[in-house]
């Protein structure tokens, strides 16, 4: 059965300067010297726990891993991110792909975040030229020359442009490498496919950042801190470009889930922050301990003494510390905090608002930082 798809080269692509965004990041970031709004009660111990647990983790050289969701980045917070990359209190970022498609708008353009009901209505919703073409092909050329997800988005950001190679090269590789390297001969052969039906020119290919100092995806590379990208296939506007292709996308996201998994596998006193993400980080985080898990064991190990701190908007009417609620109980399909709590170690839910709690982070971990200089 000969199944029909959709033809995404007939769909007409707009000039991403043409659409009419909600968010300008000159006038939207979050400074990270903004003064939080205060906290008491049970907020304030939490939040003073997790602090503890972080400064503990990275005095003893272990992990601090914050995945979060898209509203973190389409809320401003990018220069929070970086203050914590900076200063060495966050070892690893991990995202979804609508996260990584704000902070290359903000970064490229200085705005994101466009009106969806009205432009599904127009059938424009995600039909934007730049960010489908250069995304995708950030992510096309980065997946065959080695690069995550996040890595080759952030490597077009911070270079200010990508290096396309020719045809004859790749034609040169994959008859290189077919016969000792397979896998690598397909990467060539589908960038290959790339260039050739988009005609594109070997060589340098200048695309300026203007806003980059606000991308948080430019901060991890130049600082040498993996920033990792999660993305389910045509969860993203990028997938409605006809530059979007499978084969590059799987490899640079597997690149990203294994990279992130061995993150997890050194968390054995460390932290596991999770911000805002109620699918995408308790999926990915499960698996990827359940593999450590299993390294470990072999090894006579296991891990055990980590912390696992979760923050949402929405309010959590259950008690984890008595298991699980039975199935007829809402909360028991609040999946960020079931699977977590599956997870061993120690975990702890806050609701609270994304800009909020990474300010009461940055700045108290820089008020700790202060006392003992």
């Amino acid at each position: 059965m000969a199944y029909l798809q959709l033809d995404r080269f007939r769909l007409c692509m707009e000039p991403l300067a043409s659409r009419e965004n909600r968010i300008t990041i000159e006038e939207d970031h979050v400074d990270p010297a903004t003064p939080p709004a205060p906290v008491s009660g049970r907020a304030a111990d939490l939040l003073g726990e997790l602090l503890a647990r972080i400064r503990s983790a990275r005095a003893a050289g272990r992990p601090v891993i914050l995945a979060f969701g898209a509203h973190t980045i389409k809320n401003g917070l990018g220069p929070v991110l970086i203050r914590l990359l900076e200063k060495g209190w966050v070892t690893h970022l991990a995202t979804n792909g609508a996260a990584i498609i704000h902070d290359w708008e903000f970064s490229f353009l200085g705005q994101s975040s466009e009106h969806v009901g009205a432009n599904v209505t127009q059938g424009r919703f995600g039909n934007w030229e730049e960010t489908g073409r250069l995304i995708n092909l950030a992510i096309n050329v980065g997946a065959c020359g080695g690069k995550g997800y996040g890595e080759a988005v952030g490597s077009l950001i911070e270079n200010d442009g990508l290096d396309i190679p020719s045809a004859g090269t790749l034609r040169q590789q994959v008859g290189d490498l077919l016969a000792t390297n397979p896998e690598q001969a397909a990467a060539a052969a589908d960038l290959l496919s790339i260039v050739e039906r988009f005609r594109l020119p070997p060589g340098r290919l200048e695309i300026r950042h203007p806003w980059k100092r606000f991308s948080a995806q430019a901060a991890a590379l130049r600082l040498g801190i993996p920033f990792t990208g999660h993305v389910m296939i045509g969860h993203d506007i990028i997938y409605n470009h006809p530059m979007n292709h499978g084969a590059s996308l799987g490899r640079a996201a597997l690149r990203d889930f294994l990279r992130f998994a061995n993150s997890v596998n050194s968390l054995e006193g460390g932290v596991y922050l999770s911000v805002g993400s109620a699918v995408m980080s308790p999926m990915i985080f499960e698996k990827s301990l359940s593999m450590s898990q299993n390294l470990e064991i072999q090894a006579g190990r296991r891990i055990q003494n980590h912390y696992i701190f979760v923050a949402d908007l929405a309010a959590s009417t259950w008690d984890w510390s008595k298991g699980e609620p039975p199935e007829t109980d809402a909360a028991y399909y609040q999946r960020y905090n079931k699977t977590f709590s599956r997870m061993g170690g120690t975990l702890r839910y806050l609701q609270m608002d994304n800009r909020e709690l990474l300010l009461h982070l940055a700045q108290g971990l820089a008020a700790h930082s202060s006392k003992n200089a």
